[in-house]
């Protein structure tokens, strides 16, 4: 199970890194970047995936030498849910660039940016 969701997260990724290459349409780069961003958030939380492991939730009934064994590391997924936090504000921040640029240029082709080439 966790290298099928390995295998999806790095294709969801090879697949964001060539709609961003090979697109000239800003829109549609913002959208293969959040895929990629999605596809890595997916690799983060299959690498944290341990077999036959539980959340890490500890009450009176469990000991802490024997919770070692059966808990699963809260970190990955921790630091997914502020990844996909980050990645909204960045996906936000790239839609208004996108959305001034096409007021002032009518235009999200990259192709006609070219106030900065020598």
């Amino acid at each position: 199970m966790a290298y099928l969701a390995m295998a999806t997260g790095f294709l969801l990724i090879l697949i964001g890194f060539y709609g961003a290459l090979t697109n000239r349409n800003l829109l549609r780069m913002i959208v293969a970047f959040t895929i990629a961003d999605t596809g890595v958030n997916i690799v983060i939380v299959a690498i944290g995936y341990m077999r036959g492991r539980t959340a890490p939730i500890l009450d009176s009934t469990v000991s802490a030498a024997a919770a070692v064994q059966r808990i699963i590391d809260p970190v990955p997924q921790a630091l997914v849910l502020t990844a996909i936090v980050i990645g909204l504000g960045v996906t936000a921040l790239m839609l208004a660039y996108a959305y001034k640029l096409y007021e002032k240029k009518r235009t999200l082709d990259i192709a006609r940016f070219t106030e900065l080439k020598g």
